[in-house]
């Protein structure tokens, strides 16, 4: 009681607070009647582990971004519940359920198998406490892990919460969650949803509004100013729009994200950028006035938004999300940073490198400068080091070439980065189609598109200029009155064409090159067209 006097007197206040004292918010029941979610819209997997948990004698309900989107009359992607039961007696009413997490102990309850698993999160109520009385370490995640491991609440010097694994009923829960549309919850048994912060009206109003002071929030936990972003980015095409006061310290909060992990940063990038709303979010980011200071490899890809060839890897990204369909984070970056390998490249065969040890340089300077060892240096960089090393190789169409691309495993990946590059004019229209066409054709329809291709060849050879000899002038008389052909030897600079009556010199005929016109494999004759010009 003295101390909540005294943070009254004094004017503390924490998230989910007013003047000292927590505003859990009083808790609202909206019936079907009057909230208009379509039972329909819900996944029967996460209907069946609420009904499971509730069964067992606990509260359980679909929460957060779920409920919001049902609200709007979406389809949600995610299905996660809350309830209060704890992670193990969760994990022992699911036969296939998983224990994960530190900072945020979570269940992940598995439906199905292989491609057609589904995954519903559980977590249980979290209560609110009060920052300023957990437990304090100096450092982060991953430099206090013996310091953390025996903590169930913790926060670092900034007010960064490193453990939040107290569990408490659902207003305090309700209280600690971000934004009041993420805050609700939805019974599929009862088709009741339960509101406390007024997340209803504000969906109404199409307003994202934090619970708590924003400021504060933010410094709780970093990464809710990239969700802010990503949130406002999802919602925008529906009219909706982050409040003043929520917006207000945005920018300021910015250097807190120093603090994060960069693994966790990478990530929460790759959100932004590949859950279909790619363009909003570039645009959003630049609204807030965003566009920099978030994360490297984010700056790079918002300042290159505008150029031709990745706005068009952002729009074939949002596409193919939209329609259900796989996107691949190395194929999206190495569209990104596709400017920096074809310009180190191009400066590299300036200098007269051999063009594939070129290449693979210019790659290895672009992952020092702009990845680092956030990727590990695993298989993101491989697949990107494919994609990129496959570009000057679709150039040659003869030989055993074409059939050896179209058996490798990220062959289609390659080909549409080179039909990108098509799009936008940086290789030759008819070469994306004759590769569209050779990887789903028969046998016989590939014999003739490689005789085309060999037709093409020799067109553009008998369209490069020819550089003819030209005959000098008859040489003069030798001094001595002798014919040049007499002398004791040839001059310096002589024609390689004999005088009359002398013996004619033989001519060296040039050996042709292998693979012709076409360019040797990896990229030797490509390296021009294959880099853009």
């Amino acid at each position: 009681m003295i101390k909540k006097f005294l943070d009254k007197l004094m004017g503390k206040s924490t998230p989910g607070t007013a003047g000292g004292k927590p505003h859990f918010g009083k808790r609202e029941e909206v019936p079907a009647s009057m909230h208009g979610i379509n039972p329909e819209l819900v996944d029967r997997r996460a209907a069946d582990v609420v009904a499971t948990l509730k069964q067992a004698g606990f509260e359980a309900y679909i929460v957060g971004g779920a409920v919001r989107d049902l609200l709007l009359g979406l389809r949600p992607k995610d299905f996660d519940v809350a309830t209060n039961a704890t992670p193990e007696q969760v994990k022992g009413l699911f036969r296939r359920a998983f224990i994960i997490g530190k900072r945020f102990r979570i269940v992940h309850v598995v439906h199905g198998r292989g491609r057609e698993h589904e995954v519903i999160e559980v977590s249980t109520f979290r209560a609110y406490l009060d920052n300023a009385a957990a437990g304090q370490v100096a450092g982060n995640e991953k430099t206090s892990k013996a310091q953390l491991s025996g903590m169930q609440h913790a926060v670092d010097a900034s007010g960064r919460v490193l453990r939040d694994n107290v569990w408490g009923p659902q207003d305090e829960d309700a209280t600690r969650r971000d934004f009041t549309v993420n805050a609700m919850y939805y019974d599929p048994v009862s088709q009741i949803v339960v509101d406390y912060h007024k997340g209803l009206q504000d969906a109404k109003k199409k307003t994202l509004r934090m619970i708590g002071d924003p400021a504060t929030r933010y410094r709780e936990d970093p990464v809710r100013i990239i969700r802010a972003v990503r949130f406002a980015a999802k919602l925008s095409p529906l009219g909706f729009s982050i409040d003043a006061k929520s917006a207000a310290p945005l920018v300021q909060s910015q250097t807190l994200l120093a603090e994060v992990p960069q693994s966790r940063m990478f990530d929460e990038m790759l959100k932004l950028l590949q859950t279909g709303h790619a363009i909003a979010t570039i645009e959003q980011l630049r609204k807030l006035g965003m566009s920099k200071g978030i994360y490297p490899l984010l700056d790079v890809a918002v300042e290159r938004a505008d150029t031709p060839f990745v706005k068009a890897a952002l729009v074939d990204t949002d596409r193919r999300v939209n329609e259900g369909k796989p996107v691949a984070p190395s194929f999206l970056l190495a569209c990104v940073l596709w400017d920096d390998v074809r310009n180190g490249w191009q400066e590299r065969l300036n200098q007269r490198q051999h063009p594939l040890p070129a290449l693979q340089e210019a790659i290895d300077e672009v992952f020092d400068k702009r990845i680092g060892d956030v990727s590990g240096r695993g298989k993101l960089a491989a697949d990107m080091r494919e994609i990129w090393v496959m570009q000057p190789r679709f150039e040659k169409r003869v030989g055993n070439t074409p059939f050896g691309m179209v058996m490798q495993p990220r062959f289609r990946a390659g080909f549409d980065f080179m039909r990108l590059r098509a799009d936008v004019g940086e290789v030759d229209e008819a070469l994306a189609e004759w590769w569209q066409d050779f990887q789903t054709a028969d046998d016989e329809r590939r014999d003739d598109l490689m005789d085309q291709a060999k037709e093409e060849q020799k067109a553009r050879q008998k369209a490069q200029p020819v550089v003819k000899r030209v005959p000098r002038a008859a040489p003069a008389a030798d001094p001595r009155g002798l014919p040049r052909a007499e002398s004791n030897g040839p001059a310096e600079g002589d024609s390689e064409f004999p005088s009359e009556g002398g013996a004619p010199k033989k001519r060296r005929r040039r050996r042709r090159k292998p693979g012709g016109a076409g360019g040797t494999e990896g990229g030797a004759g490509a390296a021009p067209a294959a880099a853009g010009e």
